[in-house]
């Protein structure tokens, strides 16, 4: 996976190694909790336990699946479960393949085909359960299943209420499923909403798939975050601040924080004012738009400070009424190769001048348009 990462995106290391901390403005608890499988299903279909919104499909296959089912059927122990507790609801941050498995066992049908969730009929499962489904198992043995205790490890902010920004820090440092979540699976977490809502419809926007530069969804949610970046890059708290340097972590946190429940109206406003933009810069520049040019070809790689250059500069010109004409791919290499905007698009990307810099040289040298 990380493979596919490094040949589709271009990383930045200053906004790899961007962090923050507000630590000490924080009250954090958490405690541990025995829940049997009976109790996470009842609380699955009442609503108590909950998926984060599109968080992660079901990805174990029928013999993953089985493998765990005769796990919890040997007696042998149950990997922990992350949830973080909000008002009288609790989310899974990790854990919903397990949870989920056992759900789709006890009622019968297996999520991934839609079929009866049978048992794998291999030779890696036990010839006791092998091919069985929930209802053919005896009465012990389906007992044992919704009995069988799994350790939950629950997180809660005190203090502030309804800020996710001290959890957001706390799964930062969980390792789950062998993998550090990625930032914007967290604010998945943390910050749902009818914007992060509406972050999956745009994200499904076929001009922004072809280019960004897959049809499929990015399966750790970059894409998503990148979208964030473009709603976050072109507001006044950005472009006009007084600081010298942003965390851009900490300011696309307090972006999703702040919208994360706009009224219908809003959250229509920022996809139209996407979808527009993003039509805009295809239509006028064209299926490269971001991506660098180097040995004298476009690279493969989406640039993600290219982007949200290229991005912003449209999107405040049309809103100033400028008339945008199409753009010869002369103009387009002119800029990548400009020595100032290489630097402000690879060297202290968060450095506010460097932000400001690049979104006045691609509206300069692609339109001929003075954002100052």
């Amino acid at each position: 996976m990380d493979a596919k990462r490094n040949n589709h995106i271009e990383e930045i290391q200053s906004e790899i190694d961007d962090d923050y901390s507000d630590d000490s403005l924080f009250n954090i608890s958490s405690w541990g909790a025995d829940l049997s499988f009976r109790e996470l299903i009842s609380m699955y279909e009442e609503d108590e336990l909950i998926k984060p919104e599109l968080q992660r499909k079901y990805v174990w296959d029928k013999v993953e699946a089985s493998r765990f089912i005769e796990s919890i059927l040997l007696g042998l122990p149950v990997p922990s479960i992350f949830l973080a507790q909000s008002g009288s609801q609790k989310l899974i941050v990790d854990g919903y393949q397990r949870i989920m498995t056992v759900y789709d066992y006890m009622r019968g049908i297996f999520s991934t085909d839609k079929k009866v969730f049978r048992l794998s009929n291999s030779e890696k499962i036990n010839a006791r359960w092998r091919n069985k489904a929930f209802s053919e198992l005896s009465t012990d043995d389906q007992r044992k299943i919704k009995s069988t205790t799994i350790h939950a490890i629950i997180f809660e902010q005190k203090k502030p209420e309804n800020d996710g920004t001290s959890l957001y820090q706390v799964f930062e440092r969980i390792n789950t499923s062998g993998r550090t979540l990625t930032p914007q699976e967290i604010r998945n977490c943390v910050y749902q909403g009818s914007f992060n809502t509406m972050l999956f419809r745009i994200n499904e926007n076929k001009t922004w798939r072809e280019l960004f530069g897959t049809e499929e969804a990015d399966s750790r949610m970059r894409d998503l975050e990148y979208i964030l970046r473009f709603f976050t890059m072109k507001t006044g708290d950005i472009l006009d601040t007084e600081s010298r340097q942003i965390s851009l972590k900490k300011a696309l946190n307090d972006f999703m924080k702040t919208h994360k429940e706009d009224c219908p109206s809003d959250i229509q406003q920022f996809k139209n004012e996407f979808d527009t933009t993003i039509q805009l810069v295809y239509d006028l520049i064209g299926k490269d738009a971001f991506k660098n040019y180097t040995r004298s070809k476009f690279s493969k790689k989406f640039h993600p400070a290219i982007f949200d250059a290229i991005m912003v500069a449209v999107f405040l010109i049309h809103k100033q009424g400028i008339s945008l004409d199409v753009v010869s791919e002369e103009k387009h290499i002119a800029l990548l190769q400009n020595p100032g905007f290489k630097e402000a698009t690879s060297k202290r990307t968060t450095d506010v001048e460097n932000i400001r810099k690049r979104i006045s040289l691609a509206a300069e040298m692609l339109f001929g348009a003075d954002l100052k």
